[in-house]
């Protein structure tokens, strides 16, 4: 069978328009007369007249298309039957995906996932992760749009102790990134202990799945608009890593609504600095991203998440993005340049950052040992973190 050709956009239950690709290969998308500022798919396409056309797909829809063993799965699934390019590939995810867009056929109505909610406790408690990973992934592969090479998928979890239902994202690991789940919960705990905002996050008690909650939609179910880092600079994902943080910068100064700048700005540099202390050489565009209900309402930072210690397993890993022209672990007088010049923070918000941030990594380094201690399997990599740790940490005057 041929590959889609065009799909309707949909902005939650409001068509936004239509997205074709034409005989050139171009994209096109092209707004519904009768869309509003509601139906606004990216902060950077405005609603208008004149057509958004792009040699690639446009980076908003770029997004979410599924990357690494989740992508393997979905194309296994549906390449036989519809195609595997990417519009095929935003039509059987198009009902779940990460921010407010979802996708259907022209003649369909608003696409919508029905799922029967997993027990959180029960994904918690499972004994074999690993068997479970895969049967989450079977059942749950065609309805995720979510980036990442990491294994991941998005799926519906009673919370413990309620009825309510809410999303959430599970992630496994593979061969090549051993214990990724527990290293993951580590640096999330760090991050929060920090003080930094993070979504509410769990680790599996065997250590094989990290399950953390989408701040992408409202208790209730609704939708929130997201948009990555590569969106708003107009990139698509495989130039998640031709950036700079000084970049991210001016994007949260050209997006973040004024009366959340500042605190968006202290975040940035927050999370710089955790992740130079805890070595996390993947904190590229698609890990930095914004909120907003409206695009004519406020516009905030994103909490943190994806923190990993990447040289755990690569031992050379630099960082993902550039500052001041190079990738390496910076010392802290450049980040302390970066603070002032283009985050615009005071010399006491800069130094009280570096001592918080230390003092977190610290109190979350005094967990791994008993955590190893239980999960003796752990204890490579748990030492190697902590060894990264230390040498982060100290590396800024920690």
């Amino acid at each position: 069978m041929s590959d889609i050709t065009s799909l309707a956009v949909w902005g939650a239950d409001k068509r936004s328009g239509l997205l074709a690709r034409e005989l050139r290969q171009e994209y096109v998308f092209a707004y519904s007369p009768d869309a509003d500022t509601v139906a606004q798919v990216s902060l950077t396409m405005p609603v208008r007249l004149q057509s958004w056309v792009s040699r690639e797909l446009h980076p908003i829809f770029q997004m979410n298309l599924p990357e690494g063993a989740l992508l393997e799965a979905i194309r296994r699934a549906v390449a036989k039957v519809i195609g595997e390019d990417d519009l095929s590939i935003l039509r059987v995810t198009g009902g779940n995906q990460v921010g407010k867009n979802r996708f259907a056929l022209p003649g369909e109505g608003s696409p919508h996932i029905e799922e029967s909610p997993e027990s959180l406790d029960e994904l918690l408690t499972y004994s074999n992760t690993r068997e479970l990973f895969h049967e989450l992934v079977d059942r749950y592969a065609l309805h995720s749009g979510i980036s990442g090479v990491q294994p991941k998928v998005m799926l519906d979890a009673t919370e413990r102790g309620t009825l309510a239902s809410s999303g959430y994202i599970v992630k496994s690991w593979g061969t090549d990134y051993p214990y990724l789940a527990a290293n993951e919960y580590f640096c999330m705990t760090a991050a929060k202990r920090a003080g930094l905002p993070t979504p509410e996050f769990f680790l599996s008690d065997n250590g094989g799945l990290f399950i953390m909650r989408r701040f992408d939609v409202t208790p209730d179910g609704a939708a929130i608009g997201f948009e990555d880092m590569c969106s708003l600079q107009a990139l698509g994902t495989a130039q998640k890593y031709s950036s700079s943080y000084e970049r991210v910068a001016k994007s949260i100064r050209d997006f973040v609504s004024g009366d959340r700048l500042m605190a968006a700005r202290e975040q940035l540099f927050a999370t710089l600095v955790l992740s130079v202390m805890l070595r996390n050489g993947d904190a590229h565009l698609k890990n930095f991203g914004v909120l907003y209900d409206s695009p004519l309402g406020a516009v905030t930072l994103a909490p943190v998440y994806d923190v990993v210690t990447t040289t755990a397993y690569i031992r050379k890993d630099v960082p993902a993005l550039s500052l001041s022209g190079t990738k390496k672990w910076w010392p802290r007088k450049v980040l302390e340049r970066f603070a002032v010049a283009y985050l615009f923070l005071t010399g006491g918000t800069v130094s009280a950052t570096f001592s918080r941030m230390a003092e977190a990594v610290t109190e979350t380094r005094g967990m791994i040992p008993g955590y190893i201690a239980e999960h003796p399997e752990f204890r490579e990599i748990g030492e190697r973190m902590m060894a990264e740790w230390d040498e982060g940490v100290n590396g800024l005057g920690g």
